[in-house]
């Protein structure tokens, strides 16, 4: 059995990532340049981009037990995975590449859409994240979920209640047109709203990584179901009538 394969797998109990991935992850950050990418191409498609597709095809089935609404998609073009190439024209930025490996399990409704409701992993040396949400929602989408914490207050109170600690930008002033006094201003004065849970990197290269992320994306699901329906999409089971 080579190499590779002893690492990714994790179908009979191997791990799909190890420390390889983040030695490549950080010696990156020092060398983000086309130059030395190119050269260690090699390295980034089995230390990152294989392990992390085979990640999201073995996942699909276990992302169904959440919701049948939202997809794991294992293709290394337009799938679930985020390419590791960084877009430059509007940033000051212009590294060329990302320097983490990720995954977007969205919406079957939204496509690639990254500002709608979906599961998010993040795997980046000393930062390793893993939950669920929306992120940097358009106009539109915002006002409806801001809209379904006024007028459904009991099934937010409800994720709150679930222990969720929700992360992401918020207003310094309340929205135009809602209730400072309103009890729940403080979320309705967010801009994101999405949950994550962190992993060690021996937690990510352990293998039951799966089962961990799993358990995050648990975790984050009452507010993901409240999200999606804010939004007017669908969700099995959930916590809105």
């Amino acid at each position: 059995m080579n190499g590779e394969a002893e690492r990714v797998y994790d179908m009979q109990g191997r791990s799909y990532f190890n420390q390889e991935l983040f030695g490549f992850l950080r010696e990156l950050k020092a060398n983000n340049n086309r130059v030395w990418f190119q050269a260690n191409k090699p390295r980034y498609e089995r230390e990152a981009k294989g392990p992390m597709l085979r990640f999201i095809a073995d996942f699909g089935d276990r992302l169904s037990t959440i919701s049948k609404y939202f997809t794991a998609d294992p293709r290394p073009v337009g799938g679930s995975m985020f390419r590791i190439y960084r877009d430059t024209r509007f940033s000051h930025d212009k590294s060329p590449y990302k320097t983490a490996a990720a995954a977007h399990f969205a919406h079957n409704n939204c496509g690639k859409d990254v500002h709608a409701p979906g599961f998010y992993l993040h795997l980046d040396p000393g930062e390793c994240l893993g939950g669920g949400g929306l992120w940097h929602p358009d106009g539109p989408s915002l006002k409806m979920v801001r809209d379904s914490i006024v007028s459904h207050s009991k099934e937010w109170k409800a994720v709150l209640g679930s222990g969720i600690i929700i992360e992401g930008d918020a207003l310094k002033r309340p929205p135009h047109g809602y209730n400072p006094e309103h009890p729940f201003i403080s979320d309705i004065k967010r801009k994101d709203f999405y949950t994550m849970k962190t992993f060690s990197e021996a937690d990510v290269c352990a293998p039951d990584f799966m089962d961990r992320y799993l358990d995050a994306c648990r975790a984050a699901a009452p507010l993901v179901a409240f999200l999606t329906k804010a939004v007017d999409l669908p969700w099995l089971g959930g916590i809105m009538c």
